[in-house]
């Protein structure tokens, strides 16, 4: 490793990731004589974007730099989740998402969280390990919330809200269908049996 690389930069990405969560909702409550509507708009999206492209980031430097941590492993998916949320209560807020929509998602990614935990203790972490189902709805959500947070009409060629509100409601339908496959990968039936 070189020398002028920080201990774990994989880690530093990571935590300036959920470092730039308040600046996606702090954007919102600038006042109007510092950033106009559509303007914030604009910061909000590209926060959104910023953040969601170091999630690639510190993966691949952990890859590259052989910095792969049990720590690095267990914030990078606690930032994802911070950042999903945060947006989605400031979508939520500026009503562009359904309130069932947000109760949906938010839901799921914390009873995932509290499962692939309790799998963890149990020594079964890997049975509910990512799989394509909740790779296609966090794919979906990455491309549906810069679109609502964006809302406005993108060169002229498509309304981004209609757009974002499609692909934020099939995320939820994938994040309904994503935990049904998970809690049978653990072995969970619906009646709350093992």
């Amino acid at each position: 490793m070189p020398r002028n690389l920080p201990p774990n930069l994989p880690n530093l990405v990571t935590w300036c990731r959920i470092l730039m969560i308040p600046l996606i909702v702090g954007v919102f409550y600038l006042p109007d004589a510092w950033l106009q509507a559509e303007n914030k708009n604009i910061a909000a999206t590209a926060i959104f974007i910023v953040a969601a492209l170091t999630d690639w980031l510190d993966g691949y430097l952990a890859r590259v730099l052989d910095q792969m941590s049990a720590f690095g492993a267990f914030l990078d998916p606690v930032a994802d989740k911070l950042m999903v949320a945060g947006a989605l209560v400031v979508l939520l807020q500026l009503d562009r998402v359904e309130p069932l929509v947000a109760l949906i998602i938010i839901g799921r990614e914390i009873a995932i969280s509290a499962l692939r935990e309790w799998m963890a203790r149990i020594g079964q972490a890997k049975s509910v390990a990512v799989a394509f189902i909740g790779k296609l709805k966090t794919t979906a959500q990455m491309i549906a919330i810069p679109l609502l947070l964006f809302h406005d009409d993108l060169f002229g060629l498509f309304n981004c809200q209609w757009l974002g509100t499609i692909l934020i409601n099939v995320a939820a339908v994938l994040t309904v269908v994503s935990m049904l496959y998970y809690l049978r990968k653990a072995g969970i039936g619906v009646n709350g049996t093992v």
